[in-house]
């Protein structure tokens, strides 16, 4: 039986059809040149390559040919980055996750960096949608050498139709691993079955203080601790609109994040050119507007 909201909209997680998609890409340096070695697609999930200009690094760009993600869907992205070389991860459109009357969503992905490697994970973002449950995990494992640069923007509810997220749950955790080993980890939790509900703390000063989305920006590499005070600047430079923040994690000098409007300021660090690809990535959201308060930011 599908179930509706009290709008009227199809609950798509009573259907009773779940996807359990699987990607898995492998690639390797070889004379020079960037190349897949290994691909496994399993619906919904598919990977395509768009020729890329000269010496910028192959493209991956990840598409979920469901439209979409409902209570219930388990979606598992790995990707491995073989010794010395590049790739940029992106995907094709903003995830939408739907609203679901009990299941939870899941999607993990997997960065696996080699020495001397660059991984750019640079996704579209995600619109998690009013009375959705979604857990999503991000794990970045880089060997020394590797450079990777991941970058995630969330909206809560659907802003232009004027919607707010006050209902489900929400859990969203990165985790850092240096040569296998977490170096720093970090999880942000909202759900409506604990005391504190989720418009509070959404509302809160100490919480979002009013924001519809937040965005994190992850730099790891074994420079970065020499990129904190130049991030500083550069945040500095930020809307006073925007929340955000620059710190180094005691236990992993070479972890970083920073406010994704500063993407295409970043493009020096790791060594490509990749200012248009991520000014297009963060046009729409920049347009709606939706960090016009505070936005969660860890370095």
């Amino acid at each position: 039986m599908v179930e509706m909201s009290a709008a009227g909209e199809v609950d798509l997680s009573s259907c009773g059809v779940h996807a359990d998609g699987q990607l898995k890409l492998s690639v390797s340096m070889s004379n020079g040149i960037t190349s897949v070695s290994e691909l496994y697609q399993q619906t919904p999930l598919r990977v395509l390559f768009p020729r890329t200009e000269v010496a910028e690094p192959l493209t991956a760009v990840v598409v979920n040919s469901s439209g979409g993600v409902v209570g219930g869907d388990r979606l598992e992205v790995s990707v491995e980055v073989g010794d010395g070389a590049s790739l940029l991860v992106t995907g094709q459109a903003e995830e939408k996750i739907y609203r679901s009357s009990g299941a939870e969503a899941t999607v993990v992905t997997t960065l696996v960096a080699g020495a001397g490697s660059i991984i750019e994970f640079l996704p579209q973002g995600t619109i998690v949608f009013d009375a959705a449950r979604f857990r999503r995990l991000t794990v970045i494992d880089g060997a020394p050498g590797s450079r990777v640069m991941a970058g995630e923007m969330l909206t809560l509810g659907r802003v232009e139709r004027g919607e707010k997220y006050s209902t489900g749950r929400l859990h969203d955790e990165w985790r850092v691993l240096r040569n296998g080993r977490l170096a720093w980890s970090d999880a942000l939790h909202l759900s409506d079955s604990h005391a504190a509900v989720i418009r509070p703390a959404i509302e809160s000063p100490a919480g979002f203080n009013g924001s519809p989305g937040y965005a994190t920006f992850i730099y790891m590499a074994d420079d970065a601790a020499e990129r904190v005070e130049s991030a500083r600047k550069i945040q500095d430079q930020t809307s006073a609109n925007v929340q955000a923040g620059v710190t180094t994690d005691c236990w992993l000098p070479d972890g970083l994040e920073i406010n994704p409007k500063m993407f295409a300021q970043l493009s020096g660090y790791s060594g490509h050119n990749f200012v248009r690809a991520r000014v297009v990535t963060q046009s729409d959201f920049l347009r709606f507007g939706i960090f016009k308060k505070g936005v969660r930011f860890w370095i």
